[in-house]
């Protein structure tokens, strides 16, 4: 643009020169900032994930786009250069010329005319000047005829304060003559011819002898495209001669453009190819690394989801969800082998406990018939105290034993097609009455939604989860008995499974601990079997659903998915 001179900066040798020194400056400061970006980008990018695949594409990629662009770099300069020498022609400088002077000459002879013209008028207007003085209609008449006869626009006669006398046109269409004009011709006869290009008016003025004070001023619009070619017709010529002048120097600076071009285009294909090339390549370092972990046996492992391409990520997705259900597998065999060997042990041990049972209270019966009527009065109410406690520990001891019995015997669930929604309810409605302080609030969109389930073993899963909150809430009283005490359930269906989720406000659970939770005979209660989570987990299990326990503040939370169709992830 400065070349051209149509900066806002000075077109001379000066301010070229300090241009130029700015733009080899800012050139050099590209290419630090080009060599610093793609060192980076190698940095992390291409040596972080050590794939010589993901060099050589690279590298590839950054040559394919580099070489064309010099190409064309020095294909357009050499057009450029033929190009500027075939502008400067004879020809052309010529046929620049000869436009321009078409229309200069054009203007000029409308000029000479107007000028021939106003003599002629104002010759007839003071050989008449008695007659016309004398009738104002008859003045009118002869203009509008003079401005027929001279092929003229606008005929208008003034005084020398430019105040209109008489006119062809309308009142509000006179526009007087500028005053530098008007003083020109106030001591002179002779005619003064006046251009106005930006209005397309030609126009003159000559002082009428025959009339003290008054001025004949004559109109003659210019052709519109006419004018408004010649304008053009200067501009093109100043440009034209400009850009002579400055050949060299526009292709000096044609140059440099180029070479700044080229090289931003080879900063970008650089930084897409390694962006590119790093999403793609880094996607598949990840499924090797992943797969060697899985071939170790880590089946922990997972893929980075990275933003990458759409097939690479359904890739990494479809990987994930493959480990998971080999986890999920692996997992469920692992709890099968455990709640095996648990339910071989509680068998044994079932048995083992529960056969001295039966002799213990049938002595306890003998003491308390043979003895009841030996003990004196003092003695009669601690006696039975007594025998009442050793009963007390019996059932404690017939309780763990019948649950140990349910562990061992935990028949396959009989699937039938139940309300879950009735069943919470019949539920919470009996377990409500064990401690009537404690609200128990249920959330439903639906009054039916359908399992395929056990009712008797989802009934007892309920069951154990509710009275566990209610325990939980009971134990949190004893330290603090000022607080609302409830209990949220909450049930609705997704697009692939069940949610039941039940929250209290009770002691909660440690984080730590949630792992052992659901292992057999684990528990945090003081008269706890550990049984009760593990025979719940395994009854979900068997449903295909999962059991998930969620640690909140001021209470704990436990979800459980029932899904339609197997596609359980362990989570818990």
């Amino acid at each position: 643009m400065t070349f051209i001179d149509r900066s806002f900066v000075e077109l001379n040798e000066k301010n070229l020169q300090y241009l130029l020194i700015s733009n080899i400056f800012l050139l050099i400061l590209l290419f630090v900032f080009i060599f610093v970006e793609v060192k980076n980008s190698i940095k992390f990018d291409i040596d972080k994930d050590g794939l010589t695949s993901n060099k050589k594409y690279i590298t590839y990629f950054s040559l394919f786009t580099l070489i064309p662009s010099i190409l064309i770099s020095i294909f357009s300069l050499f057009l450029f250069s033929f190009a500027l020498e075939k502008y400067f022609d004879r020809k052309v400088t010529t046929v620049v010329n000869n436009s321009y002077e078409l229309a200069r000459n054009y203007v000029e002879e409308v000029r000479n005319k107007i000028q021939s013209d106003i003599i002629l008028i104002a010759f007839d207007t003071n050989k008449s000047a008695n007659f016309l003085n004398e009738n104002a209609n008859e003045y009118l008449r002869f203009l509008r005829t003079q401005k027929i006869i001279r092929n003229v626009d606008e005929i208008h006669i003034i005084d020398k304060n430019k105040k209109l006398l008489y006119s062809t046109e309308k009142k509000e269409k006179y526009i007087p003559p500028v005053d530098k004009a008007l003083n020109l011709v106030l001591e002179d006869d002779r005619p003064l011819k006046i251009i106005n290009t930006k209005a397309n008016i030609s126009a003159a003025i000559m002082r009428l002898q025959s009339s003290e004070d008054r001025f004949l001023y004559v109109v003659k619009f210019l052709d519109k495209n006419i004018s408004n070619y010649l304008t053009e017709s200067q501009e093109a010529i100043n440009f034209y001669y400009t850009v002579e002048e400055r050949s060299t120097g526009i292709k000096i600076s044609f140059f440099i453009i180029y070479i700044i071009i080229v090289s931003l285009l080879l900063f970008i294909s650089i930084t897409i190819a390694i962006r590119f090339s790093s999403r793609f390549f880094r996607s598949i370092n990840n499924l090797i690394l992943a797969s060697t972990e899985i071939g170790h046996g880590n089946l922990n492992t997972k893929v980075p989801e990275i933003k990458t391409d759409k097939d690479m990520e359904v890739l990494n997705k479809n990987f994930n969800s493959m480990i998971s259900r080999l986890k999920n597998q692996q997992e469920k065999l692992i709890i099968n082998e455990r709640y095996k060997a648990w339910g071989n042990l509680s068998r044994k041990l079932a048995h083992e406990i529960k056969n001295p049972l039966t002799p213990i209270q049938l002595t306890i019966d003998r003491i308390r018939t043979k003895y009841s009527g030996q003990i004196t009065n003092e003695d009669q109410q601690s006696f039975k105290e007594n025998l009442k406690i050793i009963n007390s520990q019996i059932k404690q001891i017939e309780n763990l034993v019948n649950e140990f019995s349910d562990f061992a015997r935990m028949p396959k669930p009989t699937l039938k097609r139940n309300n879950l929604v009735k069943l919470l309810s019949e539920n919470i409605k009996l377990l409500s009455e064990v401690n009537k302080s404690i609200e128990i609030n249920l959330n439903k969109k639906d009054e039916e939604i359908l399992l395929e389930c056990d009712k008797e073993q989802i009934s007892r899963v309920f069951i154990n989860l509710i009275k566990n909150s209610i325990e939980s809430i009971e134990q949190k009283v004893e330290k603090n008995p000022d607080f609302k005490k409830k209990i949220l359930i909450d049930i609705s269906t997704n697009n692939d499974h069940i949610l039941i989720s039940m929250e209290d406000n009770g002691v909660g659970f440690d984080e730590n601990n949630i792992k052992e939770i659901l292992n057999p005979y684990y528990t945090t209660k003081k008269n706890g079997t550990g049984l009760g989570l593990s025979i719940v987990n395994k009854i979900i299990n068997d449903h295909k659903g999962e059991l998930e326990f969620i640690p909140i503040k001021n209470g704990a939370k436990i979800q459980i998915r029932f899904y339609f169709n197997d596609n359980r992830n362990i989570n818990s």
